[in-house]
């Protein structure tokens, strides 16, 4: 125990100790003492800082004060003063003063730090300390496990200690959610939802005003799924959305511009080359065919508009990785290094079903497509960044009935998608069957595509109609917004 210490007066950087032996994991006595004392002089400001901060009881390494802090905190909690009276008086109830040290301990803290100014610094301290004792023990942990012979992949080592070393980085960011936090946040949101009449986005834009009037923008930490049968157009509708994000674009409506920012986008495209979708990018901003390109069936004012797109298209803050096979866990990876190093916007992957998950059985691909999903959503929450997941459906809805109108429970291979799923959007094309209740609105309006919005866990559901052109493989809204063209945008020359 610390006795008889200096008073220190200067705010700003109170002594501190050297480091301990090496033998001795990371710690700072007087730091602990210090914010002890400090709670004691001036209980309600510092223990709400302390709460602020998440300093948690396993941020001190000496147990005595470990237990103090405890108790302290639970005083507060119950509405009752923290003093040396108060501590002394509970710990003597609980029979754990004389295992303490005794009032003359409790004393000695007070008298350690007469003063609360230096709370803040003692905080910073405990939480560093406890960032880097959390690290030696992760790193033994990788050390144990390279040095054990298992025959375990590598690359899942690497993967496991690449996560818990960002869970480290993370920790002054909080322990958990402060639920006042939380109801502060929320009940702000809705005071300036009602006061904008509800015109106000409360994600990113989607680019498509009626889209983003159902799902008021894509939000953080949500796994949105857009699923379709094969040639639906839903890979060009999820890049079509990328770009409006990149580009920082929002539909010309009511909405404030929340989403006009432009924000970096990571596409994770196991299907389709990275050279493929720039191609497919950039006659698509360009409205430009890719078979008359190949022809060499463009004017001038063509090679103009293609030499525009891709002077905008270079400028965006675009990250694609087309590893085919990925492993989800590998994904998770490589998207938290993406999102460390460019402060991702949005990430996309096409799609779910082409992903893998190490140690699972591949024979149960049930229980595979399970993992991944819940895997991604884990991703999205960690990362608080939306996920738009691209998914196949299956043959249920032509085998239902002739309108072949996919519902929920047609999401491939696994019901879990489906659950894990903050939204699902069900992208059909009424023009393809004869049968769909739309067919005849298709006929007349030509490129009409559909996108149900069949789910979504903090919203109304309903049906979008979009206009899609195939040769130029972009969506618009029918409603007359065309999207993005090559010289409109948030990016400037």
């Amino acid at each position: 125990m610390v006795r008889g210490r200096l008073r220190r007066t200067d705010p700003e950087a109170p002594t501190v100790p050297p480091a301990a032996a090496s033998s001795v994991p990371p710690h700072n006595e007087e730091a602990e003492l210090g914010l002890l004392s400090s709670i004691l002089v001036d209980y309600e400001r510092v223990l709400d800082l302390c709460a602020a901060k998440h300093v948690a009881p396993d941020c001190f390494y000496n147990p005595t004060y470990r237990r103090i802090y405890e108790v302290a905190r639970e005083l507060r909690d119950a509405n009752a003063p923290v003093n040396q009276l108060t501590l002394a008086g509970r710990l003597r109830e609980l029979g754990e003063l004389d295992r303490l040290g005794g009032e003359v301990m409790l004393h000695d803290i007070v008298q350690y730090e007469p003063t609360a100014e230096n709370a803040a610094y003692y905080i910073e301290q405990l939480i560093q300390k406890r960032m880097l004792r959390e690290l030696l023990a992760q790193a033994q942990r990788v050390v144990q496990e390279c040095l054990t012979p298992s025959g375990e992949d590598a690359r899942e080592i690497v993967n496991r200690a690449e996560a818990a070393i960002f869970k480290i980085r993370d920790m002054d960011l909080g322990l958990g959610a402060d639920w006042r936090d939380q109801i502060e946040t929320v009940s702000a949101e809705i005071a300036e939802l009602i006061s904008s009449r509800g015109s106000r986005l409360t994600g990113l834009s989607t680019g498509y005003r009626t889209l983003d009037e159902i799902l008021l923008g894509l939000q953080p930490s949500e796994m949105i799924v857009l699923a379709a049968r094969p040639s639906m157009g839903k890979t060009s509708l999820a890049m079509n959305i990328a770009e409006n994000v990149a580009t920082g674009y929002n539909p010309k409506s009511e909405y404030p511009t929340l989403g006009r920012q432009p924000r970096a986008v990571a596409v994770f495209s196991l299907e389709m080359s990275a050279a493929s979708l720039a191609r497919r990018m950039l006659c698509s901003r360009a409205e430009m065919e890719w078979s008359r390109i190949v022809k060499g069936y463009c004017s001038a004012k063509d090679q103009q508009a293609i030499a525009a797109a891709a002077r905008e298209l270079q400028k965006l803050p675009f990250y694609v990785d087309d590893t085919a096979g990925l492993d989800i866990k590998e994904l998770w990876a490589r998207a938290r290094r993406l999102h460390r190093l460019h402060n991702l916007g949005l990430i996309v992957v096409d799609y779910l079903q082409l992903l893998h998950c190490s140690g699972m059985d591949r024979n149960n691909r049930q229980q595979e497509i399970e993992a991944i999903s819940g895997m991604l959503k884990g991703m999205a929450k960690e990362l608080k960044v939306p996920v738009l997941v691209l998914s196949q459906l299956n043959r249920q809805p032509e085998a239902r009935d002739r309108s072949g109108v996919p519902r929920l429970a047609d999401l491939r291979d696994s019901g879990s998608i489906e659950q894990d799923a903050d939204v699902v959007l069900l992208l059909r094309r009424p023009i393809r069957n004869k049968h769909d209740p739309r067919y005849k609105e298709a006929e007349l309006t030509p490129g009409l595509a559909i996108v149900d919005v069949a789910k979504q866990r903090n919203g109304r559901t309903g049906e979008v109609s979009m206009l899609f052109k195939e040769e130029h493989t972009r969506f618009y809204d029918l409603s007359g917004e065309v999207g993005m063209r090559p010289s409109e945008g948030g990016v400037d020359e």
